[in-house]
């Protein structure tokens, strides 16, 4: 819990000041008293009540006048708040190490079949957008609700060399400020931050470690000032496995001449094991931006992490002001033990 005005808690002091004027006034009375002969007439005069129901009304005022303190400095909670609408950029990595067949029967195919079913299964709900990276990253389609345009941009991936996953994030933020007035572009300065999260989010899917291009953590702390949060997908096995992509998964550039389909010849990306993912960076881009970082060896663990992820965009944590809730029960609880002091103190009239 944080306030906004937390000088106004200063108000509380007002509790050890009454409780000094109420002494203050009993040693008064005290001073005063006058001499009795008759304890019997002294027990019938005062008033029909223990000693702990004398302490309610004073011990329900001063909770009242502390509730009424604490909402005076204006508190705030984080709360789940439902999203109601969420903008999600799938980021796919489309390096050629996505050619390696550990997933049946390779990991390009495995991405696109399962990134088809999230889109399929999301008809009707949030905008999506893709976009790819192997050397660069490039926004393949904008964020939109067109599911049909989206599955036809999957069929077509191709597979490049290279590894931009921070150029990735990058790139999607931008995609997301066209259509998010509240997320601001990587060329211009974010806002303020506001509260919680923006309605929108990214998902990267990659088999591997960023190798060109923006510092992946440098992209995610982009993300996290503009509140847009990154949810990593670490995709992939470690086994030793051919890498064969066929001629409509194959771009025919950057591979020095190789046309075709290929295999077993790995060393892509500078030298790099194409089969080792770089989790401790994925773990920390997720870490930064406050998303969710997710590992899949085969193709039913990556359509299962696919599918958990709506239920993290569909609640985001907002900062709600509880001032009135705090003011209302300290209201209700000064007003209780004035009404209970009264009542217990009424005039009591003698049986005749």
């Amino acid at each position: 819990m944080s306030f906004s005005w937390p000088w106004a808690l200063l108000s509380i002091l007002v509790i050890p000041l009454i409780f000094a004027i109420r002494e203050w006034a009993r040693r008064r009375r005290r001073r005063a008293a006058v001499r009795v002969t008759s304890i019997a007439l002294v027990r019938s005069a005062l008033p029909g009540r223990t000693r702990w129901t004398r302490k309610i009304p004073p011990a329900l005022f001063m909770a009242g006048v502390a509730l009424l303190a604490v909402g005076a400095a204006r508190p705030q909670a984080s709360v789940p708040v439902p999203q109601t609408s969420t903008t999600i950029l799938l980021a796919l990595d489309t390096s050629g190490s996505m050619c390696s067949t550990d997933v049946d029967p390779n990991r390009i195919t495995a991405a696109k079949k399962a990134a088809t079913e999230f889109i399929e299964s999301q008809r009707g709900g949030p905008r999506i957008g893709l976009v790819t990276f192997a050397g660069t990253a490039g926004l393949l389609v904008p964020p939109t609700d067109d599911t049909d345009s989206l599955i036809e941009a999957l069929d077509n991936l191709t597979v490049s060399r290279g590894t931009a996953i921070g150029q990735a994030v990058l790139t999607s933020i931008d995609a997301i400020a066209e259509v998010d007035p509240s997320v601001a572009s990587t060329g211009a300065k974010p806002g303020d931050g506001g509260s919680g999260y923006a309605g929108a989010a990214i998902v990267v899917l990659t088999d591997g470690a960023n190798t060109q291009g923006v510092d992946p953590k440098l992209a995610a702390q982009e993300a996290a000032l503009r509140r847009v949060r990154v949810f990593p997908i670490g995709f992939g096995t470690t086994n030793p496995a051919p890498m064969v992509c066929d001629n409509s998964q194959f771009d025919g550039r950057g591979f020095g001449g190789w046309g075709g389909g290929f295999g077993g010849r790995g060393g892509f990306d500078r030298g790099r094991n194409p089969r080792t993912i770089d989790e401790p960076a994925l773990k920390q881009i997720a870490q930064t931006t406050g998303g969710s970082y997710h590992r899949a060896e085969n193709a039913d663990q990556l359509q299962s992490a696919l599918d958990a992820l709506p239920g993290s965009f569909a609640v985001v944590h907002q900062r709600v002001d509880t001032a009135a809730a705090f003011a209302a029960g300290g209201g209700i609880l000064v007003t209780a033990a004035l009404s209970l002091s009264l009542w217990w103190n009424r005039p009591r009239t003698s049986a005749r």
